[in-house]
């Protein structure tokens, strides 16, 4: 029985941890911290959960949880579980951070797009990004796990088969993102309110959206070279959902099956990333509450460029289910164990 404590158990990324983990039955939640709603009943902040969990929120106290469970969960603003976390903690349990406080490897980047002090730099060399398609190995041995964002979960695994090839010139790399309102969190903002987003369709962060370091990061990696790119996100009244779409120039004439095969190459044995059948693109209802990410591309021969298509849903592969599938590595499960929901429809 794996013991877990979730930090930021009431907000949307939290919640959908504890809906994921109570219908497996070889996971006992002990902790559902939450700042905001210390002493109330968890089922009263999600009436989801009325008569399955009759536990009440507790404060984030890491230190003390640390002693009692097997792994925790930090579902919270950056900031916060880099404040928390000592040595003395990651000696007692592992940690898997939904924020971004250690997915960054320069904390000046950090700082400058984050706009905070980092608590506890000396514990960033040792977080292991968390995306399983790219680092596997490495999350298996980890004690602190970085759960990549929503929008570089996507965009990483759109793009990086080709840029690892070197079959795209990643200075003329453009990310179009957009996102269902949850992306935004469950705080309350007039922006996010029903009247403000029903109906309508923005651009937001534009060329300063703090996902864009962290997309870089993992695609320098890829391509074995800086990689500098336009990143846009876009707000979609819906509530979950990410859809990437993602253009470059190619480095030489490429055709269908050559792109394919190489698609092929990284993913036809990853349960999760499904390369779609040719000219069939990604769609965000066909992965609506599952684990998996949609991806194709389309070679346009007039421009001598690729277009990069992926579709996934923010709060679980997004959040959630990754960290869930990180989780699985940490104990040596199979990676799919409590992830094998069938996307919602309608």
């Amino acid at each position: 029985m794996i013991k877990v404590g979730i930090i930021g158990s009431t907000g949307y990324a939290g919640g959908e941890l504890a809906r994921l983990l109570l219908q497996r039955e070889d996971v006992e939640i002990k902790w559902y911290g939450s700042k905001s709603y210390v002493g109330q009943k968890y089922a009263a902040v999600y009436q989801n959960m009325f008569q399955i969990v009759e536990e009440v929120c507790r404060e984030e106290d890491m230190t003390r949880l640390a002693k009692e469970v097997d792994v925790i969960f930090t579902a919270t603003p950056q900031g916060l579980c880099a404040s928390l976390v000592s040595e003395e903690i990651l000696s007692e349990t592992k940690l898997i951070d939904l924020s971004a406080d250690f997915r960054i490897k320069d904390v000046a980047v950090y700082e400058e797009w984050y706009k905070i002090k980092h608590p506890s730099p000396q514990f960033i060399e040792e977080a292991v990004y968390g995306l399983p398609e790219i680092n596997r190995e490495a999350v298996k041995k980890a004690r602190l796990v970085a759960n990549p964002g929503c929008y570089p979960t996507c965009s990483t695994l759109t793009v990086y088969p080709l840029a690892k090839e070197g079959l795209i010139n990643t200075d003329t790399l453009i990310i179009d993102a957009k996102s269902g309102v949850s992306g935004a969190g469950r705080g309350a903002k007039v922006d996010n309110l029903y009247c403000e987003v029903n109906e309508s369709c923005k651009a937001y962060g534009v060329a300063v959206h703090r996902h864009t370091p962290e997309i870089e990061e993992q695609l320098t990696y890829a391509a074995g070279k800086s990689v500098l790119l336009n990143f846009t996100p876009h707000l979609i009244p819906m509530n979950r959902g990410i859809l990437i779409t993602a253009y470059a120039s190619l480095t030489r004439e490429v055709s269908y099956e050559e792109v394919k095969a190489v698609y092929d190459k990284y993913y036809e044995a990853e349960q999760f990333v499904r390369v779609l059948e040719k000219d069939v693109c990604p769609q965000t209802r066909w992965v609506e509450g599952s684990n998996f990410v949609d991806v194709n591309f389309k070679i346009d021969p007039r421009t001598k460029r690729v277009i990069m298509m992926g579709a996934m849903d923010n709060v679980v592969k997004g959040a959630a289910g990754q960290a869930v599938q990180n989780m699985n590595l940490l104990f040596g499960l199979p990676e799919n164990t409590g992830l094998k929901q069938i996307p919602l429809f309608p």
